[in-house]
């Protein structure tokens, strides 16, 4: 029988391996169709990755692209949580102390927040986050917390990843949320600012370069005002 577990598609580095970004795509709230390669969820984080690549191959940064074994989310069983615990399990073996950064997309997003209490991650960059009424946040505890979203969403509501960041701010080490003016869920029409944020929060946090001139700001900003950083 064909094996029908979760996929990764790695990108090394050049030298050892100091960090490791694991990229987490989206799906839908109901849905137990295997996710194909061709499926656009899964192919709108291909370019993501490779960009995270490209900003941290030269200092030590790993990235690898997890494709779920099915679509949905499927409450209670929650079907991509346990492929994102397995694939942290798997980067903590190979990798052992290399910290780690998730980055997640839509459901993705709601995944890499659900298993930020891997004890290897150190933050998470989630990207118009699916994170419905009373979300849990203890998941972030200690960690850093990078939400961007797009004021024009349809798909996920921008309303409900700001509620979640004032609730995650209470355990989290640091929480940062950028609004996206006049961007949808699909993340193309300022794709360049999605990705500038994604990778200059990942970079910062694996050591990979200098801290960005935007989050240094960021960082700085009164607690409240962080919550809704125009990007």
């Amino acid at each position: 029988m064909a094996d029908t577990g979760p996929v990764v598609t790695r990108w090394h580095p050049r030298g050892r391996t100091r960090a490791v970004a694991l990229v987490l795509h989206g799906g839908a709230e109901h849905g137990t169709v295997r996710v194909r390669p061709w499926r656009l969820a899964y192919l709108r984080m291909v370019p993501l990755a490779r960009a995270l690549h490209r900003a941290g191959r030269d200092h030590g940064l790993e990235v690898h692209l997890l494709r779920n074994r099915i679509y949905g989310w499927n409450a209670p069983a929650e079907s991509p949580v346990p492929d994102a615990r397995r694939a942290l399990e798997r980067i903590r073996a190979e990798h052992p102390d290399v910290p780690v950064v998730l980055v997640g997309h839509s459901m993705g997003g709601r995944v890499a927040l659900r298993v930020a209490d891997d004890p290897a991650v150190t933050g998470v960059c989630a990207l118009a986050p699916w994170t419905p009424s009373g979300e849990p946040v203890d998941a972030v505890r200690g960690r850093s917390v990078l939400i961007v979203h797009g004021t024009r969403d349809r798909m996920t509501s921008p309303a409900e990843s700001y509620a979640f960041a004032v609730r995650a701010r209470a355990v989290a080490e640091r929480v940062a949320r950028f609004e996206i003016a006049g961007e949808g869920h699909a993340m193309l029409r300022r794709a360049a600012v999605w990705t500038r944020l994604m990778c200059a929060f990942t970079r910062e946090l694996t050591g990979a370069a200098e801290r960005d001139e935007t989050f240094r700001r960021a960082w700085a900003r009164p607690e409240d005002e962080r919550l809704r950083i125009p990007g």
